[in-house]
């Protein structure tokens, strides 16, 4: 098992790559809008862009079951609308840089709402990694001022970073739907909202240039970026994709130096080695056991590998990825594996 070469953690690279440099240049375009109305033109711009490409590419309908249905609405309103708000009000008061390795608590929120609350496994060195990256967000969340007021800031990232933890394990419940529709329906719905929200409390609308610059941005940072988070987890899971994500500030604090000339300080080279030795440890995780797969039916893209040995109805062969609704009998059998949709079993510690 690669980890520099599996699918789910190359999408979460991407996807980390995409939002960690949306940071920076919503900074800029902070200083021609409010916080709530960028962030409705960032998700709308996201919704609508996925959207266009849906029609154009002849994308086929998406049918959820009413369970479902449950799942991605309180995704909608923790990761699109409380979330991207929190972070453009945070991101107003402090440098993009420092906000953007802030970002990296979203993995760890991420995770231990995946490990507690949803009871995926986790082992001591991913632990250990989450401990990393919670001290450097410590140390780059402590203001150099004293008072609530120097601290705001930060914890508004942080209640950004929260919500988006609720976002990512409420997602993983349908992550085996269309990536696209999923990210599509978020941005429409969140974005309509927010914007509306921002209207009604006095915002106006920026220049046509801003508004097209913001919504190019969601649909890259937001909307293709979500659309790489939800295959990460149907093949990584929610705490691991999380982890794999906490990547995204580093590019956002790089660009950040480069494109606003903010400075290099000791506080984000602290910081940024401890995320670093967190992301790493994760990176290099070894999970294999003997374990046992219980029947299963569903339908989502596949090929025909060792947990998908099923003959086609029409005697077709599978020659490439497809999709299809199939069935899982049952099986056991050990290997390196991540907690994806086919493995979901109990861990006893």
């Amino acid at each position: 098992m690669n980890a520099l070469t599996h699918r789910g953690v190359l999408a979460a690279i991407g996807a980390a790559a995409l939002f960690g440099a949306g940071t920076p240049v919503a900074k800029l375009l902070l200083a021609h809008t409010s916080p709530w109305l960028l962030a409705g033109v960032l998700y709308l711009g996201s919704g609508l862009g996925l959207w266009v490409w849906r029609l154009l590419s002849g994308a086929p309908t998406v049918s959820l079951q009413r369970a479902e249905l449950g799942w991605l609405a309180g995704a909608v309103v923790a990761g699109g609308m409380l979330g991207p708000l929190l972070l453009m009000t945070g991101l107003a008061g402090m440098a993009a840089a420092d906000a953007s390795l802030l970002l990296n608590a979203e993995g760890v929120f991420t995770a231990l709402l995946a490990w507690f609350v949803f009871k995926e496994n986790f082992d001591r060195r991913i632990a250990l990694g989450m401990v990393a990256i919670v001290a450097g967000a410590a140390i780059l969340s402590w203001p150099d001022k004293s008072g609530v007021g120097a601290l705001w800031p930060s914890l508004t990232v942080l209640g950004a970073c929260l919500a988006w933890a609720v976002d990512n394990n409420l997602t993983r419940k349908v992550s085996v739907a269309d990536a696209s529709f999923i990210a599509m329906t978020k941005g429409l719905v969140a974005g309509a909202t927010n914007l509306a929200l921002a209207f009604a409390t006095g915002a106006t609308w920026p220049s046509a240039a801003v508004v097209a610059g913001a919504g190019l941005l969601g649909l890259l940072s937001y909307g293709t970026s979500l659309v790489l988070f939800v295959v990460a987890l149907r093949h990584l899971g929610t705490a691991r994709t999380g982890a794999y994500f906490s990547v995204a500030p580093f590019f956002g604090a790089v660009l950040a130096i480069g494109l606003l000339g903010e400075p290099v300080t000791l506080q984000l080279v602290l910081a940024g080695v401890l995320m670093a030795i967190g992301v790493w440890l994760h990176l290099t995780e070894k999970h294999g056991h003997r374990h046992a797969h219980e029947p299963l039916e569903h339908s989502h893209e596949h090929d025909h590998d060792a947990h998908h040995r099923h003959v086609h109805s029409d005697g077709s062969p599978a020659t490439a990825k497809h999709t299809h609704w199939h069935r899982h009998e049952p099986m056991v059998h050990s290997h390196d594996h991540y907690p994806d949709i086919h493995h979901q079993h109990p861990h006893p510690h």
